[in-house]
């Protein structure tokens, strides 16, 4: 009998319900079964009976096998869920702890970078979706989900469904990036891959969308056809959108809504990062009168 075929344990069920009961996306339901079955080959025996000891012995053997943080992190908030909703023994997780990921200033674009990155993207196609990861600020998985109804060219905005965090919201969408998927619309209508009110990226069967793998490698195509060196991922275009908004003096709390941002610190670490913004700033050293060492 295979793995697939194996019949699911009433433990594995109930978490599985226990998930579904508080709608997990399938992702996320996927990643936690796989945190609770690494610890169980770990454990060697039925991971409910596990103590607070035995899981502090697997966080010390993950981290000698040099597994990195965010990894770590997610075996621990599977495992979390597990024992404090499933078996309901949260006193089991007492000596698991998650590690502060050290968070870094991200690399970005510039406006002439970003130009050249969508001229190269080789088709209509990849040159609007990323168009909308850059003009709109959107997310991978946003991006691909849009559908056609979505675009709202009176009122000049993107209706972007259940984007992080289970939340609807809008964004933006300027007459230049209007003007993109126009293009984009008109060809895909002409060569039969768009369906009336299907998705706006749609994959090889226009019936189900473009994957965000899909994209991922047409931007990475895409920079390296403009002979960008930095290290970026398609999530930089979401970083440029906000830097050179930023950079443009645009109001911060104004891009937080855009982004989708609950807490402004999070948009606040892009004034980091808009050059133009540090190099108005008046540093102290100008309101002193130096001319005796000159």
């Amino acid at each position: 009998m295979t793995e697939s075929n194996k019949p699911i344990s009433p433990l594995r069920q109930r978490m599985i319900e226990d998930m579904t009961l508080r709608k997990l996306s399938p992702k996320t339901q996927i990643a936690y079964i796989r945190a609770v079955k690494n610890f169980t080959h770990f454990f060697g025996r039925s991971p409910d009976a596990a103590e607070a000891e035995d899981l502090r012995r697997y966080q010390l053997h993950l981290v000698e096998q040099g597994v990195s943080r965010v990894s770590l992190n997610a075996q621990i908030t599977g495992l979390k869920f597990f024992f404090e909703v499933t078996v309901d023994r949260p006193e089991a997780m007492k000596k698991m702890r998650h590690v502060y990921e050290p968070r870094k200033l991200p690399e970005v674009l510039s406006v002439e970078e970003v130009s050249r990155l969508l001229q190269s993207a080789g088709s209509r196609k990849y040159q609007a979706a990323l168009g909308v990861a850059y003009g709109a600020g959107l997310r991978a998985s946003e991006v691909v989900h849009l559908k056609v109804p979505d675009i709202d060219s009176e009122r000049r905005v993107l209706h972007v469904e259940q984007g992080k965090g289970k939340k609807d919201r809008y964004a933006m969408l300027s007459p230049a990036l209007l003007q993109l998927l126009r293009a984009w619309w008109r060809q895909g209508r002409a060569q039969h891959k768009l369906l009336p009110g299907g998705w706006l990226f749609p994959g090889q069967n226009p019936v189900n969308p473009m994957s965000t793998r899909q994209l991922n490698r047409a931007f990475h195509l895409a920079r390296r056809a403009a002979e960008i060196d930095k290290h970026v991922s398609l999530h930089s275009l979401r970083h440029a959108f906000a830097t050179h908004l930023l950079e443009h003096h645009e109001d911060i709390r104004i891009i937080q809504i855009l982004l989708g941002h609950k807490k402004l610190e999070n948009t606040a670490r892009y004034s980091q990062v808009a050059a133009s913004l540090l190099r108005e700033v008046k540093g102290p050293l100008e309101y002193l009168d130096l001319k005796t060492l000159s």
